[in-house]
């Protein structure tokens, strides 16, 4: 079945108090009107349109796709005003569907339902049943029949005490649209033309009106400030946490979890409290991510235990590893099967194969590290001659002492120690003790110097 998606983003947002557009404001992570443009994919839409208004080329230059058709509504005179500004960029004969880019939890289910509902040149709306439907349309039947919605400013006092309102997301077929937008008139409280009254107007047609709702109110919540912004958040973020748990992840607290992008999970898999996971995120079998740490775009394998406080991006982790508390893998880090990266340990651009451990206080910068190293406190690869970027090759059970520089380029041969303190600036044969301090020497009769009196 062909379908137009036509979703309306034009609206001001005074009550964020934000320069950013209302609709690039993040749930999850992502602008609003991202959500439901992936929804109107999730449908298989045929041609999606986009009313954008206020702050639109910002709008556009944020979410811009092939597969999405963009109109102007300027000045903006109504929901009825900015469907018809899309009427050219849609076909007639398929069911338009009319969303709204400040309503982003809408689910794809729901919509599918209306979709049916309206399959046989009906107009279907979403409506829902409120216990106090303070601020919305109410639904006017007769007979049990829809036939018109009024909005709360126009109703009386009789139609304030309707309880079923209308989310103002509805379908119909496009060619209607186009016979009825042009009838619309503003004669009412707020001066606009309402996309509302061509409920109305295919009374008047006879044409059926039908109505489906959704699982659960909180589909078809908008948002107008950043207190509704954050009530959302956070019943999408309960959403995910169900969703994992259901997966069998262990949650120490749903309450306390951000997921902002794609979280996949192996079987067994705990999450402590107050974690971040951004981008796409993977954590193996057995794995545990500890308390206030960030992951993004990061791979854990499996049975790895994240410590408290950790910052990974762009990173992999191989099994049975250790990283942490307070450790940071950067980019390009990719860690092998039970490597242990410690407290205050960065780890950026490099290699560390399976079994060697950095436990404290180091930064490996562009460095390939062999198995079964030790990297004593201390240590730093020093990578970076003020242009350019240079490596440092660590062979197979090295041992590094603490407080030691390595000045790339450089090598340190298989099996070889450096000793605690060493500057090397040139290879170190494999197998060898290579070590690089002054000589220690203690000065006679030397006083450490007194503060002098004022």
């Amino acid at each position: 079945m062909a379908l137009n998606v036509v979703i309306l983003a034009a609206g001001l947002g005074k009550r964020m108090r934000s320069d950013l557009p209302k609709v690039l404001h993040p749930i999850a992570g992502k602008p609003m009107l991202a959500h439901v443009l992936d929804t109107a994919r999730q449908l298989g839409a045929t041609r999606t349109c986009v009313v954008y208004g206020h702050g639109g080329e910002q709008v556009r230059a944020a979410l811009d796709a092939p597969d999405l058709h963009w109109a102007k509504q300027e000045p903006q005179l109504g929901t009825g005003h900015a469907v018809l500004q899309a009427l050219p960029h849609i076909d007639p004969a398929a069911l338009t569907l009319v969303l709204y880019g400040d309503v982003p939890l809408i689910r794809a289910a729901t919509l599918r339902r209306l979709i049916e509902a309206a399959a046989d040149d009906c107009l279907a709306l979403l409506t829902a049943h409120l216990p106090d439907p303070h601020g919305y349309g109410r639904i006017v039947r007769v007979e049990g029949q829809v036939t018109r919605i009024v909005e709360e400013k126009d109703a009386d006092d009789a139609e304030r005490a309707i309880r079923e309102i209308n989310t103002g997301i509805l379908v119909a077929p496009g060619d209607a649209f186009a016979r009825w937008l042009p009838q619309l008139g503003k004669a009412n409280a707020q001066g606009e033309y309402y996309l509302t009254d061509v409920v109305a107007l295919a009374a008047a047609e006879g044409m059926d009106i039908v109505t489906a709702h959704p699982d659960a109110a909180w589909e078809t919540d908008g948002i107008n400030s950043k207190v509704q912004l954050a009530r959302l958040e956070r019943i999408h973020q309960r959403n995910i946490a169900e969703a994992l748990m259901n997966e069998g992840v262990t949650l120490a607290d749903p309450e306390r979890i951000d997921v902002r992008g794609t979280l996949e999970c192996g079987r067994d898999v705990f999450i402590d409290v107050g974690c971040v996971f951004e981008g796409t995120v993977k954590l193996g079998a057995g794995a545990t991510v500890s308390a206030h740490c960030v992951l993004r775009d990061c791979s854990i394998g499996a049975g790895a235990r994240i410590h408290p406080f950790c910052h990974i991006e762009g990173a992999t982790v191989g099994p049975q590893s250790l990283v942490g508390p307070f450790a940071r893998l950067r980019p390009g880090a990719d860690l092998g099967e039970d490597v242990h990266v410690g407290n205050f340990v960065e780890v950026k651009n490099s290699t560390i194969a399976a079994h060697s451990k950095a436990n404290h206080l180091a930064y490996i910068g562009d460095a390939t590290i062999g198995s079964r190293v030790n990297v004593g406190a201390g240590t730093i690869t020093c990578n970076y001659d003020g242009a350019n970027k240079h490596r440092t090759v660590i062979e197979d059970d090295v041992f590094i002492g603490s407080d030691t520089q390595l000045v790339a380029p450089v090598t340190v041969g298989r099996g070889a120690t450096l000793g605690a303190g060493t500057t090397l600036t040139r290879d170190a044969p494999p197998e060898q003790l290579t070590v690089s301090r002054p000589k220690q020497v203690s000065v006679a009769g030397w006083k450490r110097p007194t503060k002098k009196k004022a």
